[in-house]
Protein backbone atom coordinates (compact mmCIF):
# COMPACT_ATOMS: atom_id res chain seq x y z
CA UNK A 1 0.00 0.00 0.00
CA UNK A 2 2.76 2.25 0.92
CA UNK A 3 4.43 1.87 -2.52
CA UNK A 4 1.18 3.13 -3.89
CA UNK A 5 1.00 6.26 -2.06
CA UNK A 6 4.61 6.76 -2.64
CA UNK A 7 4.71 6.37 -6.57
CA UNK A 8 0.95 8.62 -6.50
CA UNK A 9 3.05 11.70 -4.90
CA UNK A 10 6.14 11.33 -6.86
CA UNK A 11 3.83 11.25 -10.32
CA UNK A 12 2.21 14.11 -8.84
CA UNK A 13 5.36 16.18 -7.81
CA UNK A 14 6.79 15.05 -11.16
CA UNK A 15 4.02 16.89 -12.94
CA UNK A 16 3.53 20.04 -10.79
CA UNK A 17 7.37 20.10 -12.28
CA UNK A 18 6.85 19.36 -15.78
CA UNK A 19 3.19 22.13 -15.53
CA UNK A 20 5.89 25.13 -14.56
CA UNK A 21 8.43 24.69 -17.03
CA UNK A 22 5.59 24.60 -19.78
CA UNK A 23 5.49 28.57 -19.96
CA UNK A 24 9.99 28.68 -19.55
CA UNK A 25 11.22 29.34 -23.03
CA UNK A 26 8.16 31.99 -24.08
CA UNK A 27 9.50 35.18 -22.80
CA UNK A 28 7.93 38.35 -23.99
CA UNK A 29 7.55 39.05 -27.78
CA UNK A 30 7.54 42.34 -29.75
CA UNK A 31 6.23 42.33 -33.14
CA UNK A 32 8.86 44.59 -35.37
CA UNK A 33 8.25 45.43 -39.33
CA UNK A 34 10.69 46.98 -41.50
CA UNK A 35 9.56 48.15 -44.76
CA UNK A 36 10.41 45.37 -47.91
CA UNK A 37 13.38 46.26 -50.41
CA UNK A 38 14.29 44.74 -53.73
CA UNK A 39 17.74 43.55 -54.74
CA UNK A 40 18.56 46.97 -56.02
CA UNK A 41 17.87 48.62 -52.53
CA UNK A 42 14.60 50.39 -53.45
CA UNK A 43 11.01 50.02 -51.34
CA UNK A 44 8.55 48.08 -52.83
CA UNK A 45 5.08 49.65 -53.24
CA UNK A 46 1.75 48.09 -53.75
CA UNK A 47 -0.58 48.91 -56.50
CA UNK A 48 -1.77 51.81 -54.09
CA UNK A 49 1.85 53.32 -54.06
CA UNK A 50 1.98 52.25 -49.53
CA UNK A 51 5.35 51.19 -48.75
CA UNK A 52 4.97 46.83 -47.65
CA UNK A 53 6.52 46.44 -44.52
CA UNK A 54 7.93 43.07 -43.83
CA UNK A 55 6.83 42.01 -40.22
CA UNK A 56 8.50 39.84 -37.68
CA UNK A 57 7.91 38.43 -33.77
CA UNK A 58 11.05 38.77 -32.20
CA UNK A 59 11.42 37.98 -28.41
CA UNK A 60 13.03 40.77 -25.67
CA UNK A 61 15.45 39.51 -23.50
CA UNK A 62 15.77 41.62 -20.50
CA UNK A 63 19.19 43.06 -19.70
CA UNK A 64 21.15 42.50 -16.51
CA UNK A 65 22.28 44.93 -14.27
CA UNK A 66 26.36 44.78 -14.23
CA UNK A 67 28.56 45.05 -10.44
CA UNK A 68 31.42 47.10 -10.31
CA UNK A 69 34.53 44.77 -9.82
CA UNK A 70 37.02 46.37 -7.36
CA UNK A 71 40.27 47.19 -8.80
CA UNK A 72 43.06 44.32 -8.11
CA UNK A 73 45.65 45.05 -5.85
CA UNK A 74 49.30 44.96 -7.01
CA UNK A 75 51.49 41.97 -6.45
CA UNK A 76 55.70 42.88 -5.41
Amino acid sequence: MKYIIATLVGLALAHGAYASDDHAGKGEMKKVCHPKKDKQGNEVKDKNGKVVEECKEIKVRKKLEATEIPPAKDKK
